[in-house]
């Protein structure tokens, strides 16, 4: 997703050759592919996982380049360019065949395609479906759920429950986060180099950290519930200053060191969004790209992408009232309704526990950790 947008549509025809558009559904070509006819081993050694190809040499000499152990380059972003388009092809055909088939004006989209989160704003504009609704944790844990409510209805009485929120994660409201604290900083021998400090008042905690972040200190953000699902909704999320031109390098540096060519999503006050987006959609769990107005883009350089795209993800006060009022008192500083919002980690799952947020603060050059209400700085 994030490297197409570097990319031309160069390898149009070779990809069509791969993958072919029917009814209702598509095809592959197997004369590139060899998982029909071995078995592919798979297995985790060194630390990573490690597979065999599911192609053979034909695609290679198809494409006329080696895909393996090869610095990346112009070759492989119009290569990314060419199959995003192509996924995206496919998505809209497969879903407009359908809703052409039934009428229906209501779509749900889940599975691990789902998570393209690109694909899905360009479906939405050009299907323009009257509700689309993506979960926040749209791939395989949704076999998890099926199976609990299958063996819910088979062995037990259960009444049925809605969640209209992801924050189902642990309850940090139940853990004693002054003796976490003590007992990691005393664990570290470092106490002496670290100022912690209790804001009882929300409001006030609120307006500290606006206030850091708005002179480009990089935050890590700890609060209530975890979130459900691989995206970071501002309960374990790293926060930082949208309008600098410099923050997506300064994050990198200082924590994420990932490829960067991949953007930082924007956080963005729900009743804003027709102000800073060519579309006004309620996506409040990060899975949809939009464009934003070409007018604020040079205001939130360090949330838009090439492309002139940003994944938003739209803050409800009713939903998560406290990360609805950081962002807010960072409109009230700076004029600018937005936080760059990723996940709370380094290199590794988010963080989940009060400790492992500690670690990767103290791992990390973070400048700021806010757990609950106590606020952590070197």
């Amino acid at each position: 997703m994030g490297l197409s947008a570097y990319g031309q549509d160069k390898f149009k025809d070779e990809v069509d050759k791969v993958i072919k558009i029917n009814k209702g559904s598509f095809k592959l070509n197997l004369d590139y592919f060899q998982h029909h006819k071995k078995n592919i081993n798979m297995k985790w050694e060194n630390q990573s996982p490690e597979f065999d190809n599911l192609y053979n040499n034909n695609l290679k000499k198809l494409f006329k380049f080696d895909f393996e152990n090869t610095e990346l380059d112009q070759k492989h972003m119009d290569l990314a360019k060419s199959v995003q388009m192509k996924f995206e092809e496919v998505m809209i055909n497969y879903i407009k065949y359908y809703h052409n088939k039934y009428g229906i004006n209501n779509l749900a989209l889940s599975g691990g395609c789902a998570m393209n989160s690109l694909a899905n704003g360009n479906i939405i504009k050009n299907l323009k479906f009257q509700n689309v609704y993506i979960p926040p944790a749209p791939g395989d844990a949704g076999g998890a759920i099926g199976a609990a409510i299958l063996c819910g209805k088979e062995f037990f009485t259960l009444n049925k429950n809605y969640f209209l929120s992801a924050y189902l994660g642990g309850d940090l409201n139940k853990i004693d986060l002054h003796k976490s604290i003590k007992n990691k900083l005393n664990e570290r021998k470092i106490r002496e180099n670290v100022k912690c400090e209790h804001i009882e008042n929300n409001q006030d905690l609120v307006n500290i950290v606006a206030q850091y972040i708005f002179e480009n200190k990089v935050v890590g953000w700890y609060q209530n519930r975890m979130e459900w699902g691989p995206r970071a909704l501002g309960n374990r999320s790293i926060l930082a200053n949208p309008c600098s031109d410099k923050m997506k390098d300064i994050i990198n540096s200082k924590i994420k060191r990932r490829e960067k060519f991949r953007p930082f999503a924007p956080s963005i006050l729900k009743e804003h969004v027709s102000e800073w987006f060519e579309m006004d959609l309620d996506v409040p769990y990060m899975g949809v790209v939009l464009k934003i107005n070409k007018t604020k883009r040079q205001k939130l350089p360090a949330v838009t992408h090439l492309d002139g795209t940003g994944r938003l993800q739209t803050v409800d006060k009713k939903n998560n009232e406290l990360y609805y009022n950081l962002i807010e008192a960072f409109k009230k500083i700076s004029g600018v309704p937005v936080l760059l919002n990723t996940s709370f980690n380094e290199n590794e799952p988010i963080v989940n526990t009060p400790e492992e947020a500690l670690n990767c603060f103290f791992r990390t050059k973070m400048d700021v950790l806010v757990l609950g209400n106590f606020i952590i700085q070197r």
